[in-house]
């Protein structure tokens, strides 16, 4: 056998001693023998496993790190041979044996996805054994190059997810410094459903969302930026505050894969002074002044969430003021949910206002949400389950 393709010099002048798994696909009985005698001859790190049909190598494939295939078997015609092996092991290598007449189908193998071809007859044990080697470390190389094109293609993703649930706030008001932070729960890939925004109208009323789309996943995120979107297009177009939420129950329910999917909401409306705050809690917690003093506002007014009712009833707004200085944390289950030890119980607000006190952060620390979920974490005993987002404003400096 003689190799045609172009190989690179060698990495060390002898193959590994782990014993490689090779199935030779192979119906004459003295071509195989041919290639267990070279094999023996350079005394090859190679565990050698026979099958003479392809239906035969179907049950033998699993494991094999290189396939040698010869395409002129009984039950294949043309390239099927090389295609079925792709699929039923797709991580191994595969080096195609041809004829010295059939130099073209090893040709046309390699531009079918084999690594390699050899034509038989024409090599010794020692081109054998290269041949083997660059095989599989040119197949570990494709599929290495084929992990990381998969991972762009997935940071490109979250980046384009990210623009539509974390925008850049419209805010006008320089006084007003926000900070935000996502965090996937369990360290995810993707994005969850969480969300937010800041939008800053004409009459200098500064509007706040916070939301979360139950559940993980591409369609929960896609779910989440188009309510975000929907409620910065709702702003923005001067619809009432009060019929807001009703119109993000109708953009939910249009826009659900499923059923069952739902979102809870909390909005705020900092009044242009930026002394008082109005809001409305659809099933989700609120926002905690964390300076002057720490305390989480009032919930005595909750709605149901989006998407669990047919009719949604928005909830009462409820008006809290603010002293001078405030700073507001708004921070979604997945940070609240937090438990006080893998079996402990769930932390709350009250659970993670402790945490804050002991970490006494200094006022306008922008620290705080990235401190915050460590310590919270740690006292979880782990990452936390669902994803959070957090939402650190801060009011004018007295």
């Amino acid at each position: 056998m003689q190799s045609v393709a172009e190989l690179p010099a060698p990495a060390a002048a002898e193959p590994s001693q782990t014993a490689w798994p090779v199935l030779l696909v192979e119906d004459d009985d003295g071509d195989a023998f041919l290639v267990e005698e070279l094999l023996q001859e350079t005394a090859a790190p190679v565990r050698l496993l026979r099958a003479t049909t392809i239906a035969e190598a179907r049950t033998k494939a699993a494991g094999a790190r290189c396939i040698l295939l010869d395409l002129g078997l009984p039950d294949s015609h043309g390239l099927s041979a090389l295609e079925t092996l792709r699929r039923i092991a797709p991580d191994a290598a595969i080096v195609v044996l041809t004829g010295l007449a059939d130099e073209h189908r090893g040709i046309e193998a390699m531009a079918a996805g084999a690594q390699d071809y050899l034509v038989k007859g024409e090599a010794d044990g020692k081109t054998l054994v290269r041949a083997l080697r660059y095989a599989i470390e040119r197949r570990a190389a494709e599929q290495a190059a084929r992990d990381l094109h998969e991972s762009q293609l997935r940071a490109e993703e979250n980046s384009r997810l990210e623009r539509g649930l974390l925008p850049t706030p419209l805010l006008r008001d320089t006084r007003l410094r926000p900070t935000t932070r996502y965090r996937p729960g369990r360290r995810q890939a993707l994005l969850g459903g969480d969300f937010y925004d800041i939008v800053e109208t004409p009459d200098h009323v500064v509007h706040v969302l916070l939301g979360d789309v139950c559940g993980h996943g591409p369609d929960e995120a896609a779910l989440g930026a188009s309510l975000r979107i929907a409620w910065r297009t709702l702003v923005l177009s001067g619809i009432p505050e009060p019929d807001r939420l009703t119109y993000l129950q109708d953009v939910l329910a249009s826009e659900r894969t499923n059923e069952e999917l739902f979102a809870t909401v909390c909005t705020l409306a900092i009044a242009p002074d930026r002394t008082t705050l109005t809001m409305r809690l659809a099933g989700h917690p609120p926002p905690a002044l964390i300076h002057p003093h720490l305390t989480a506002l009032p919930d005595t007014e909750v709605g149901p969430a989006l998407g669990v009712l047919d009719d949604l009833l928005p909830s009462e707004r409820i008006t809290v003021p603010l002293p001078p200085g405030w700073e507001l944390l708004l921070a979604t289950d997945g940070l609240l949910e937090g438990r006080d030890g893998p079996t402990g119980e769930r932390l709350g607000w009250n659970g993670v206002l402790t945490e804050i006190a002991t970490i006494n952060p200094p006022p306008g620390d922008d620290n705080l949400p990235d401190v915050l979920i460590d310590r919270i974490e740690r006292r979880n005993g782990g990452p936390l389950t669902d994803d959070v987002a957090l939402l650190l404003l801060r009011g004018p400096t007295p």
